[in-house]
């Protein structure tokens, strides 16, 4: 019989949605299981995502200011050699030494963390849940790993498996040619031209990486517009922006197929006119991704789920089957890291009787091109379909002394607030450090703040953030510099 070990919580996936909820659910005097089958922590994120792609799209930002901006500063230098090998190795680097941080704090907190596949086997007699742990193929290295199958159990488990990249219908990854983010952040050479499949978030930002190093880049979307969730007119700046840079796009096309050619490939595509064809050496499929759900035996439990494959949960993240809840990816709403650990420390606090709330109407999202394009709240789209009265506010960046000093004066700053209350209801930056300047948007807009609360904080100067103050004042027709 497997061995049987009770806890308070079961979190199933170390993503920054399970760790989060782990670790907050310690401090509350909880003991608690975390059980991962990946080697290391962190999730998708920290190891194939979002850690990983910043780390390669600053370095490719940094080979692109040597080669085509450092003589504009008086800085003249041979034309920068590229050392693939060696960009790859610091962006494991950085992951790695992340994923041991994450690793020294579940252990600080006292956590037993699992390395194995967790499968749901329902309620005991006596109500606890049971998760049975498989061992993840042998590793068990330095992790709490069993040696055989064990069961767990706890009167709740919290799942954040996290989610996996989408495919094309009839198009399956290879690995090789047809490949996902996790394949496109380890190349080992450099393609001469790699083709995105969509132009989301991640498409853009890979394909921004591979542009800069010199890759020829094709971006092939369905819909007739990059970011359709983002408002247009920075959605629109930020495609004009990375056509100026050599990324070519394909709007409004669906790719039909994919057929190998050695190692290169032909992808059939239409836009619309008709069937075309276009070879390259690298398919980036980058449409979406979906919950990862599989294994689980939550189907078996009898666990609703959505038309997305999404778990249908209540106000405190319960699913349909009591003693068992679900964040992040798997649940309904953008699939962002930082959401996934808000809903994690959310959801425990609930368990523990605190009334907590995640405020989703303020969960920015940034695009980490180059420029970024950051946004929170409504775009000017969405005020208008709801018939909501608002004024706009926006300041270009390139009146901004900082802006210019960095020689990054590409973008503005956009305010909507609404008419007659003056609150604010959407921000939306594109520009230099757009990621960073959107927490004060956040902030602002999580206490109800207005424009003109904005424009009454002081700003340093020359700072970036003065573009948000300006762009304030312009709602106002107040604005000096504009």
């Amino acid at each position: 019989m497997p061995e049987t070990n009770t806890y308070d919580l079961i979190v199933i996936g170390a993503g920054p949605g399970g760790y989060v909820a782990a670790i907050r659910a310690t401090q509350l005097g909880m003991k608690v299981a975390l059980v991962e089958k990946r080697a290391t922590l962190g999730g998708v994120c920290l190891n194939e995502g979002c850690i990983p792609s910043k780390a390669l799209l600053d370095s490719s930002e940094l080979f692109a200011q040597a080669r085509d901006k450092f003589a504009l500063h008086g800085i003249a230098i041979d034309p920068p050699r590229l050392d693939l090998a060696a960009m790859m190795l610091r962006k494991n680097d950085v992951v790695g030494k992340l994923t041991d941080g994450i690793a020294y704090l579940i252990k600080k907190n006292g956590i037993q963390r699992i390395h194995g596949t967790a499968v749901l086997k329902g309620a005991a007699a006596d109500g606890l849940q049971q998760v049975e742990v498989v061992p993840a193929g042998g590793q068990q290295s330095l992790l709490d790993s069993p040696a055989e199958a064990q069961i767990l159990t706890a009167p709740r488990l919290l799942l954040a498996s996290g989610s996996e990249a989408a495919g094309l219908s009839g198009i399956p990854f290879d690995g090789q040619v047809v490949v996902s983010a996790r394949e496109a952040l380890s190349f080992d050479k450099l393609p001469e031209h790699l083709i995105v499949a969509g132009g989301g978030y991640i498409g853009l930002e890979l394909g921004s990486v591979w542009r800069r190093l010199g890759v020829k880049v094709t971006v092939m979307e369905m819909l007739p517009q990059i970011l359709p969730n983002m408002d247009r007119q920075l959605s629109d700046a930020l495609y004009r922006s990375l056509r100026k840079q050599g990324i070519q796009f394909k709007l409004g096309t669906r790719i039909i197929g994919v057929r190998r050619i050695g190692s290169k490939a032909i992808v059939e595509y239409n836009d619309g006119t008709g069937s075309e064809e276009m070879d390259c050496d690298k398919v980036l499929v980058a449409v979406g991704r979906r919950p990862l759900t599989a294994g689980l035996g939550l189907e078996e439990l009898g666990i609703r789920l959505d038309w997305q494959g999404r778990a249908v949960i209540d106000r405190d993240y319960q699913t349909s089957l009591p003693g068992i809840y679900a964040i992040g990816d798997l649940v309904p709403g953008p699939m962002l890291a930082h959401k996934a650990s808000q809903e994690a420390a959310v959801c425990v606090e609930r368990m523990a009787g605190q009334q907590a709330e995640v405020e989703y109407d303020y969960i920015p999202g940034v695009c980490y091109t180059w420029p970024e394009a950051a946004s929170v709240g409504q775009t000017e789209e969405q005020l208008k379909q709801a018939s909501t009265p608002y004024r706009s506010g926006r300041f270009n960046f390139a009146a901004l002394g900082r802006a210019r000093c960095l020689d990054e004066s590409e973008g503005f700053v956009k305010i909507l607030a609404h008419q007659e209350t003056d609150r604010v209801l959407g921000v939306h930056i594109i520009g230099p450090r757009a990621s960073e300047l959107i927490a004060e948007a956040a902030t602002v807009m999580s206490f109800d703040g207005t424009a003109r609360d904005i424009a009454l904080m002081c700003h340093a100067h020359p700072t970036l953030s003065e573009a948000i103050r300006e762009a304030a004042l312009d709602l106002h027709k107040e604005a000096i510099h504009a």
